[in-house]
This record gives structure tokens, C-alpha cells and sequence, in this order.
């Protein structure tokens, strides 16, 4: 019988460690990154609020055969809203009203629903502030029966877009002169009218989310 002398020889597989390896190298990355962070080594970025925004003031009163709604709203515009608007690009603001007559036997009854639009832009030339107020919504094809106003600054302009004054919601004969009426109050600013490719940058960002409503039982008063 013939012994055949094999020879085996084994080469040793180099194994890399998981910290080698792209997968353990970035999950290595990642805890020393959150072990800084718990350390204190890096601030962490604070959470996007919301600038507050409220309704200060709802006031119902009627004048003549006419029922006007007052209202106030209070809030800071954001820089970034700022920058925006010292671009030349203008920004708009929405208030809408809705008046009920309260039924016990239903559901209440919408007598009204009125809005009032506001365009506010910066003007290079003049250096003043333009604020276009309408009843229907403002578009750059024109700008239609609106009212318009020019402030020096744009805190002057702000605060007139706060003042939701003599909002008229209809007639009494239409309406009626109850003592007590329901009225829903919202207010927004609406940046649907922004050019589109501001609208897709503002998408999801806090500053632009300036919006208030609230829902209150208002006695009617006479107009002062």
C-alpha cells in the first residue's frame, strides 16, 4: 500500500473588526457623537415653536342697520418673515368671521360669513410700507377696489393689520337683533399667495406658522 504525504496548509482569514467594517465604523461614530452631546460637548438645537400668536379683543356692534364685528390680534412677526418681506417679496394676512344664531332646538344657524384680506409689501422706492386691504382675496393681476395705506415703518403697518376694525357682517334685518350672538373669529397668515418657490421653502417651518382662532358668545353693542 502506498502512503500518499499530504500536506494541508491553512491560511488564517483576516477577520476585520466590527468597528472596521463602514456599518461599525458609522455606528461607532454615532455613539462617540452621542455620548458628546450627553456630555455636554455639543448644544443641541432647540425645538421650533410657533410664534404665539392671540386673540386679544372681539367686540360686536351695531351702527345704523349695519352689524360690525371689532377684533385684536397680537403676535411678533419672526425674522425670517422680515427678511422675507425687506426682499420685496409681500406676505398676506386673512381674518375671517363667521356670526350664528344660537337654535336650542338645533343646531345653530350661520347668518354670516365675511374675510378680510391684507397685503402688506415693502416699497424700494418710497422706503414706506403698503398695506392693501380687501374683501376678496388679493392677486398680482390686480389689486381691484381695495383700500390702500402707506406707513413709514413696518411696525406702524403691523399695527393695522392687528386692528380688525368695523368688519362689517351684515345687515340687521338679515341678521337680526339678538342680544347674544355666536361668532367663530380666525385669523392666518396665508402663505398659499407666496411665489411658489417660497411657498415649497416655507413648507413645514414654524416662523410661518402664524395663526390664531377662537369661538366666543358676544352681546351686541351699540356702536360708540
Amino acid at each position: 500500500m502506498r502512503w500518499v504525504n499530504t500536506t494541508v496548509s491553512f491560511t488564517p482569514c483576516s477577520k476585520s473588526k466590527p468597528a472596521d467594517r463602514p456599518a461599525g465604523r458609522l455606528a461607532a461614530w454615532l455613539g462617540a457623537l452621542l455620548l458628546a452631546t450627553w456630555l455636554g460637548w455639543f448644544p443641541t438645537p432647540a425645538a421650533a415653536q410657533a410664534p404665539l400668536t392671540e386673540i386679544t379683543q372681539l367686540r360686536l356692534e351695531r351702527s345704523g342697520d349695519s352689524i360690525y364685528l371689532n377684533a385684536a390680534v397680537q403676535f411678533d412677526l419672526p425674522a425670517l418673515v422680515e427678511e422675507v418681506l425687506d426682499k420685496g417679496i409681500a406676505i398676506y394676512f386673512v381674518a375671517d368671521a363667521e356670526l350664528f344664531r344660537e337654535r336650542w332646538y338645533w343646531t345653530d344657524q350661520k347668518m354670516a360669513q365675511v374675510s378680510r384680506h391684507m397685503r402688506l409689501a415693502y416699497q424700494p422706492l418710497t422706503r414706506r410700507w403698503r398695506l392693501n386691504v380687501s374683501p376678496v382675496p388679493i392677486t398680482n393681476a390686480g389689486f381691484g377696489a381695495t383700500l390702500n395705506q402707506n406707513f413709514e415703518t413696518l411696525a406702524d403697518a403691523l399695527d393695522a393689520v392687528k386692528r380688525i376694525g368695523r368688519l362689517r357682517m351684515g345687515d340687521v334685518a338679515e341678521i337680526g337683533d339678538d342680544p347674544v350672538h355666536a361668532v367663530q373669529f380666525r385669523f392666518r397668515l396665508d402663505t398659499t399667495q407666496l411665489p411658489r418657490p417660497f411657498q415649497i421653502g416655507v413648507a413645514g417651518q414654524a416662523d410661518w406658522n402664524i395663526t390664531a382662532e377662537r369661538t366666543a358668545k358676544l352681546t351686541l353693542e351699540k356702536s360708540r
